[in-house]
């Protein structure tokens, strides 16, 4: 095993769920299933297969011959034919009616579609229950003030839960467009090699309304609602631009949870989980780095730069199709999800073990917040009888001064003693720090956390409850 190159992301970060749903093996008992249904709905139309041949196929579709089928495409070159004929081997009553009427790609496509749709309702489960853990950790800190950052300089106070809310709201919004998209995806049915369906009409014999049903008994069988109503060979290959999409939504929703941990794991106010026994450096050993949310952002990367791959087979593809689409759709597709996943997965694991460190923000709370205070100061003082434009210019001039004592002294913030010195304010000492309690500088933020989740985020969650409650397992 040490002798072959292995994918990061099978090894190392995506779970053994969404591994099975891309493996081989699903692959191949989905198209078998596929090949059933194809017949069953053949016989349901009319033609003469029997129910003997179904039950055949039937008693086959999980016991894969693999043997045969890699031999047999040893010699002919075409993964489809392979696997029919190793079917038949199998099958020798039914061998004659596996894959009747059709082409590649009603395995090939329609087998795309349902493990695409399976895998973004694993995707759905994870990312319901990273948000029902930043639920939980934005209600527990709804009202923990703390410095608010526009370019990352300080600025009007927040609250520690209504941060976590911003990263809350990108996440519904992954999951309505996540919902869209599942919710609109369609099978390519049975249309044949150019997507006209001419094969069929020729089995039945020019019957149109049987084609148009046959299309439609593929689908529900497969567990859809309907087909594509027009297709070329293959089903359009926007469909996978559209998915790839979803999951770069959710990647750039999940960096910049990630930045924002790792700045805030810098000023020692949040930080991810730390194992007991995890080491941060092969150096420097007091360090606990912030490896998770690193590593959410460098698959994040890969997810986001992706969306490239089903864009440019959707854009290059030539009339009814080229085979040009193949291998990129075997690598861009697949890797998509299993990036995802593992993002999910870290997401998951670093909300579930977040630790707040209340004391450190308090300080750098207050080392800020006679900044943030003097609006209020000043019509405090303006209310006892100053005069508001002198009163603004004498406290522009004691912040310029408070500071340069912090940033060329390195002295604490002496704003307010400034403030108590100087006659025109009126105010003590002890009268300014009543003006210092955190809270009163958050305006609503505790009640926009509540409102949001109670409005927005609860109903979402409670209506999935049954998928609630997972745990994610990191590998490295």
């Amino acid at each position: 095993m040490y002798e072959k190159y292995q994918s990061p992301l099978s090894e190392r970060y995506a779970s053994s769920q969404m591994q099975y749903i891309f493996s081989p093996d699903k692959k191949f008992k989905t198209w078998r299933k596929l090949w059933i249904a194809l017949a069953e709905t053949e016989k349901e139309l009319g033609l003469p297969i029997a129910q003997e041949q179904i039950d055949e196929l039937k008693a086959h579709a999980e016991e894969i011959n693999y043997d045969v089928a890699k031999e047999r495409e040893r010699q002919v070159r075409h993964d489809v034919m392979s696997h029919v004929y190793a079917y038949g081997q199998q099958c020798p009553k039914a061998k004659g009616i596996i894959h009747l009427g059709a082409t590649s790609c009603y395995v090939g496509d329609n087998t795309d579609i349902i493990l695409m749709a399976e895998a973004l309702k694993l995707v759905r489960g994870k990312l319901l229950n990273v948000m029902a853990k930043l639920a939980e950790f934005a209600e527990c800190h709804k009202s923990l003030p703390t410095l608010a950052f526009t370019h990352f300089q300080p600025a009007q106070p927040t609250t520690v839960g209504k941060r976590a809310a911003l990263w809350l709201q990108d996440l519904c919004l992954d999951l309505e467009d996540l919902d869209h998209v599942l919710g609109s995806l369609k099978l390519l049915g049975s249309k044949g090699t150019t997507g006209t369906q001419a094969s069929f009409l020729e089995l039945f014999e020019g019957d149109h309304e049987k084609c148009r049903q046959a299309d439609q008994k593929i689908a529900e069988k497969m567990g859809f609602a309907e087909c594509y109503p027009v297709s070329g060979q293959t089903y359009s290959r926007k469909v996978d631009t559209r998915v790839v999409n979803v999951l770069a939504g959710i990647a750039q929703s999940a960096h910049k949870f990630s930045n924002d941990i790792r700045l805030l794991q810098h000023l020692k106010e949040v930080e991810e989980p730390f194992e007991k026994d995890q080491i941060g450096s092969s150096a420097m050993a007091y360090k606990r780095n912030p490896m998770r949310s690193e590593r959410i952002a460098s698959l994040s990367n890969y997810v986001m730069s992706d969306v490239i791959n089903p864009m440019l087979v959707a854009s290059t593809q030539w009339f009814e199709r080229t085979l040009d689409d193949s291998a990129n759709k075997r690598l861009s597709i697949p890797e998509g999800f299993l990036a995802v996943d593992g993002i999910l997965d870290l997401y998951l694991n670093v909300v579930d073990g977040l630790v707040v460190y209340p004391k450190v923000i308090e300080k750098h709370f207050m080392a800020e917040l006679p900044f943030m205070a003097t609006e209020n100061i000043m019509m405090d003082a303006v209310k006892a009888g100053g005069d508001r434009q002198e009163l603004h210019e004498r406290i522009r001039r004691l912040s310029m001064e408070a500071g340069k004592n912090v940033k060329e002294k390195g002295l604490d913030n002496n704003l307010l003693e400034l403030i108590a010195a100087d006659p025109a304010f009126g105010l003590s000492l002890e009268e300014l720090k009543q003006c210092m309690e955190p809270s009163r500088y958050v305006g609503r933020a505790p009640q926009q956390v509540e409102e949001f989740l109670g409005q927005v985020v609860s109903p979402v969650l409670e209506a999935n409850r049954d998928v609630l409650g997972m745990t994610a397992k990191i590998y490295v």
